[in-house]
């Protein structure tokens, strides 16, 4: 396995690899790899001759007061993971090497980066997009692979791809939990052992949500509350009189919730009602780490028909 530090060596190695007929996958990271990194490493190498991945902690994606110091760097354990996987490349290049002085250029991401995360994260998909399409500069591939679990992210690197004609197919993989349902995270590993109890609320409410469309509830706003009433620490079907009969209800939940919300699964655009292919997505802090989870939901094939 190599480990590439140079842009154009690692340009060089990918058109080697393409002159020799391989195609190639790109599974870009920011390091302190767990199992859902690895899943996207696997499927790039179903589909594909060879897998490169990246490790750089991009700082243009990163906000005043987000833990771009503290993000953890684990070079060595997860060169041996990916080495183990059979990634024929490691790309990791230096901050001065991605952001050299004089550095200036940056791409104004798609329209579908502005809600959400890009209400609370300002400037944050500008730096995701500029930093996806250096990669992609640097490594000419045919496929790259992301995960579902930043589900927007997906989809407004789908949307730069295709708005510039980048010619390289964006792949999603699912979500992978740990057998408590959390998400798997690198920031997981912030978590004190109460906090990651509390964290357990996302994956709860999207679970809650998803229950309730098969129980038949189609109206947002429902589905909304629900999710929130689980955030907030209250589960189950009396979540309300919980609230009346015990007043310390839900301290158990989440520190702060920045949205709960069921969107377009395309479009990333508010419903009234679940007619289409859906997403439920969550955004909230427990403690100081704040974490993202989302769910997929789908109503019935004749009540998308009856649209």
């Amino acid at each position: 396995m190599e480990v590439i530090h140079s842009p154009d060596v690692a340009r060089d190695f990918v058109w080697s690899l393409r002159r020799e007929g391989k195609s190639v996958g790109l599974v870009p990271t920011m390091g302190a790899l767990h199992e859902g990194h690895l899943s996207l490493v696997r499927i790039s190498r179903e589909l594909c001759d060879a897998t490169i991945a990246t490790i750089f902690v991009n700082p243009t994606q990163f906000g005043p007061g987000e833990d771009l110091e503290q993000y953890p760097r684990m070079m060595e354990r997860d060169s041996d993971l990916l080495r183990k996987e059979g990634v024929v490349a490691i790309f990791a290049p230096s901050r001065d090497v991605m952001y050299p002085d004089g550095f200036s250029t940056m791409i104004d991401p798609p329209a579908i980066s502005r809600t959400l995360e890009g209400q609370f994260r300002p400037d944050h998909f500008r730096g995701v997009v500029t930093v996806v399409m250096k990669l992609f500069q640097c490594m000419p591939c045919d496929r790259a692979v992301f995960g579902r679990k930043d589900y927007q992210q997906w989809k407004v690197i789908e949307a730069m791809a295709r708005d510039l004609n980048v010619g390289i197919e964006i792949v999603d993989g699912d979500i992978v939990r740990e057998s408590d349902g959390l998400a798997m995270s690198s920031r997981n590993r912030y978590l004190s052992d109460s906090e990651r109890c509390r964290a357990l609320r996302l994956s709860e409410a999207l679970r809650a949500a998803e229950r309730a469309v098969g129980d038949g509830q189609r109206e947002v706003e429902a589905l909304q509350q629900i999710m929130q009433r689980c955030l907030n620490g209250l589960s189950g079907e009396d979540q309300e009189e919980s609230a009346k009969s015990d007043p310390n209800a839900g301290t158990n939940g989440v520190d702060q919730v920045d949205y709960a919300v069921v969107v377009d699964a395309e479009t990333l655009e508010p419903l009234d009602s679940l007619d289409r292919p859906a997403v439920a997505l969550i955004a909230a802090r427990v403690g100081s780490t704040r974490l993202i989870d989302n769910q997929v939901l789908t109503p019935t094939l004749s009540e998308m028909e009856g649209r």
